[in-house]
């Protein structure tokens, strides 16, 4: 199953937010405000990151490489014992949450000289997300995260938006199961979650 399509759902109900609130969201390529510090990201997000990675030019490979590489030395300095292949569940949720508290600032490796994501087509699922909050057909609200949100008053008071998350966990699904066989070989670790840094150079 290819992943992408499944992605860009999210980029439309994005984009057709956008157009019942036109000129009220400032999310756009170029902006970096969420692009700090390590966060998850799923095994089906880890194989679209790479394919976007390996479409680079070798320069920008390069670059995003060495930038992995910076970020992932700050990471073991606080977890000197986490090892490949760097899965969260190995470390906790309270100790990963300590360390992207305490790397809150580190930029993405992905960002380019001029702030702007190098595999935007290919970025995760949180990526596409963040800016929005989300209300579900079951009414649970996840809030949007937005850092800069009260620099816009009327972004700010923009209410959760309609989205059907379980939905677009079924068709993640399949999605999980292929990104577990393409690293590992095998479907059980379908769960896996690492960080974007890591995941570059797995």
């Amino acid at each position: 199953m290819n992943y992408l399509p499944v992605l860009e759902r999210i980029d439309s109900w994005f984009d057709a937010v956008r157009s019942r609130h036109p000129g009220v969201i400032p999310c756009k390529p170029g902006c970096n405000a969420c692009c700090h510090g390590p966060f998850d990201i799923s095994v089906a997000d880890v194989v679209a990151v790479r394919a976007g990675v390996g479409a680079l030019s070798p320069a920008a490979q390069t670059r995003v490489r060495s930038n992995a590489t910076t970020l992932l030395t700050q990471m073991l300095g606080f977890e000197p014992s986490w090892r490949a292949p760097y899965d969260v569940a190995q470390l906790g949720e309270e100790r990963f949450d300590s360390l992207v508290e305490q790397l809150a600032d580190a930029p993405c490796p992905l960002l380019d000289e001029s702030g702007v994501c190098s595999i935007y087509a290919h970025r995760p699922f949180i990526c596409r997300l963040m800016g929005l909050g989300i209300e579900t057909p079951q009414n649970d609200v996840v809030p949007n995260s937005c850092p800069i949100q009260a620099e816009f008053p009327a972004y700010n008071a923009l209410p959760a938006q309609p989205f059907d998350l379980e939905a677009w966990e079924r068709e993640e699904d399949l999605a999980l199961q292929n990104g577990s066989l393409a690293l590992f070989g095998s479907e059980t670790q379908r769960h896996f979650e690492t960080t974007i840094a890591t995941a570059i150079l797995l």
